[in-house]
């Protein structure tokens, strides 16, 4: 990643109240670019983006629904965006089994508003949209899954996941190539990182235990995650935005981002 390249670009982010979105807020901010954020209220407390004071770096900060097509249509519009980066998720597998249609919604129709949205403006050139490790059809192997594999998964969040993996390809072919926007997924997860209250991760829940004086559910005791820290994974993202930009058209495409063996 060039330092100087993002000084000065306007960038469209969602999810920036939340934890990997609020990261990539700060880090966009400290390069120099004027960042805007759409997304909905913090959705813990305490939560990162109020601790670190984030609304006062940004350019511009809007309390929406990705599911609300005309409310981000706008601030797209407004933002003057040359990149648009697309975080906003129901990111959670367990609360997924709870609220399937909500998943579903924001997962998979939220992305394809935010598509529609972005492909009716004047200044946007690059799009990178965040799915996750967990879109592929889970094999049971050892080897680490390759973007050209099956996608899929059975849980409500995973599957969902995939399907915006779709939603995109559909419409990088049918609509981005022919208006030279840069389209690409960026499939990463099990990120680790400072400011993360939310339920069901381990290192909260971890914390959480100590702090209650109670034992740690470990709730997958046997499985064998690629943690990585959040900047690992938001760096290769930036790497990924400045390609797209740069119209390197080879990049617009599926990328998985995890740590070495």
């Amino acid at each position: 990643m060039t330092v100087s390249f993002w000084k000065g670009k306007r960038v469209f982010l969602t999810g920036h109240t939340g934890f990997k979105g609020g990261w990539m807020a700060h880090w966009l901010s400290q390069l120099g670019s004027n960042v805007y954020g759409y997304g909905l209220a913090p959705p813990s407390e305490p939560s990162f983006f109020k601790e670190t004071n984030l609304r006062e770096r940004l350019a511009g900060s809007t309390i929406g629904d990705i599911r609300n097509l005309h409310q981000m249509s706008n601030a797209i519009k407004q933002s003057k965006a040359d990149i648009v980066i697309h975080m906003a998720a129901q990111p959670l597998v367990r609360e997924s089994y709870n609220t399937p249609t909500e998943t579903f919604a924001t997962n998979v129709m939220g992305t394809v508003n935010l598509l529609e949205a972005a492909r009716h403006t004047d200044n946007v050139k690059a799009i990178v949209s965040i799915t996750t490790d967990k879109c592929y059809k889970n094999m049971e192997w050892l080897w680490p899954y390759r973007e050209t594999d099956t996608l899929g998964g059975h849980d409500p969040y995973s599957n969902s996941k995939a399907c915006a993996e779709l939603v995109t390809s559909s419409f990088r072919e049918s609509f981005f190539k022919q208006l030279n926007i840069g389209l690409a997924t960026a499939r990463a997860g099990n990120v680790i990182g400072g400011g993360d209250w939310s339920e069901d991760r381990l290192i909260p829940d971890l914390v959480r235990a100590i702090h209650a004086g109670k034992p740690l559910e470990v709730r997958s005791p046997k499985a064998t995650r690629p943690w990585q820290h959040v900047l690992e994974s938001l760096s290769g993202y930036l790497m990924l935005g400045q390609r797209l930009l740069n119209e390197d058209k080879p990049f617009a495409d599926a990328w998985n981002f995890g740590p070495d063996r």
